[in-house]
């Protein structure tokens, strides 16, 4: 069984979250919520959500099929980082002229599916 959860329009750089997110693809869930939850990147709380939210997206699936759930089953099956609208912004400088500030975002995917259906 697979879920997924995704998060758009995240106020983060898509460079910055793929840092974090290339470290938990792969990995066991409850193994890639304790590396969020000690990671030092701001945008590990976000990704941690989106993982969460992806298990219970699962959890949820499994209850409707009437099917066994363990949360210890699941892995890290896809995760990327696709890029969002660029908030433009204006920073004047010296002798009237202005500098151009790019606020980037991301749209975030994560997808969780149990190790033993998918293999």
């Amino acid at each position: 069984m697979e879920a997924k959860a995704q998060a758009r329009y995240v106020r983060v750089t898509p460079q910055k979250a793929r840092r974090v997110i290339n470290e938990i693809r792969g990995m066991r869930v409850p193994a890639a919520v304790d590396l969020l939850t000690f990671a030092p990147q701001a945008v590990a709380t976000d990704i941690k959500k989106i993982l969460e939210s992806a298990m219970a997206n699962a959890r949820y699936a499994a209850e409707q099929a009437n099917e066994r759930f363990d949360e210890t089953e699941f892995v890290v099956k896809a995760t990327y980082v696709d890029e969002g609208p660029t908030m433009k912004r204006i920073q004047p400088r010296a002798q009237g002229r202005a500098n151009r500030i790019l606020k980037r975002t991301s749209h975030i995917t994560v997808i969780v599916g149990d190790e033993k259906k998918g293999a």
